[in-house]
């Protein structure tokens, strides 16, 4: 069993709903990465989600934009990301890490190549965020010969038969896109994004976690209530952006983190 399957086998026991970071490797510096991954892991991170630096992120608003510029600008590339999460797992074998980001890199880098050396520093899946559906047989099948998941995204606008795609091909867990625009940006309609959401997840044989227009305990518990986990990134990234150093970095994260571990943890049912 994967560390993804693990992770979620065990929150399903438990009652419990997943807690899923992203913060921008290399950014607020290059030295606090590593900190802010086990400070993350220490404030209740189930999984963590590492963003990778990248010059055009069209899905991204302007926080984890200017976070992936000034990673890019202090050298943080892919090899940095993945010697990232080889130096996490000297010490953190359990939590599950997923590589977010864009085909470009994947591609320059080569499928199989990248593939193997992500296996091989310790990721357990990987995001593409401008991967459609249909385009997923050949990443997927490299992926997967190498234990990596395909994490793959729905949105409200996803289709009924596109649904369907990224049913048959999901692993690890369904990525929901509580709203059509970028990360960060206010426009969050918690009611319709929920109805969208119980529809997805009664059709998904893997978790749902839905993610955009989380900020705060608040939201994390409204889309909570009604998937498997929640993803907040842009609001982490504001949080440490003014870190002086990776002590300050790691505390401004677990500091920022705690509160939505205890509101998800207040939804908590009996084992099962």
């Amino acid at each position: 069993m994967s560390r993804i399957d693990a992770r979620f086998a065990q929150l399903k026991a438990a009652g419990r709903k997943a807690l899923v970071p992203f913060f921008t490797a290399g950014d607020p510096s290059l030295e606090a990465s590593v900190p802010v991954m086990h400070a993350l892991v220490a404030a209740g991170a189930d999984v963590i989600e590492v963003g990778v630096p990248f010059s055009d992120p069209m899905a991204d608003g302007p926080t984890i934009q200017r976070s992936s510029e000034r990673a890019l600008a202090r050298g943080a590339g892919m090899r940095f990301v993945l010697d990232c999460v080889r130096a996490f797992r000297d010490s953190d074998a359990h939590t599950p890490v997923i590589l977010m980001g864009y085909l470009n890199p994947v591609e320059i880098r080569g499928a199989e190549a990248f593939a193997r050396d992500a296996a091989a520093a310790g990721v357990d899946g990987v995001l593409l965020v401008d991967l459609p559906p249909e385009e997923v047989g050949d990443l997927h099948a490299r992926f997967r010969a190498h234990g990596l998941a395909l994490i793959l995204l729905a949105a409200p606008t996803t289709s009924d038969a596109r649904i369907g795609l990224l049913c048959d091909a999901a692993q690890g867990y369904l990525y929901y896109v509580s709203f059509a625009g970028v990360t960060g940006a206010d426009g969050l309609d918690t009611a319709t994004a929920i109805a969208r959401l119980r529809s997805i997840r009664a059709r998904s044989p893997v978790p749902v976690v839905a993610g955009f227009g989380i900020k705060d305990a608040a939201s994390a518990a409204t889309m909570a209530a009604e998937a498997d986990g929640v993803v907040v990134g842009s609001a982490l990234v504001a949080a440490m952006a003014g870190a002086t150093s990776p002590q300050d970095a790691s505390r401004l994260a677990h500091d920022f983190l705690g509160p939505l571990r205890a509101a998800l943890d207040a939804l908590a049912t009996a084992p099962a």
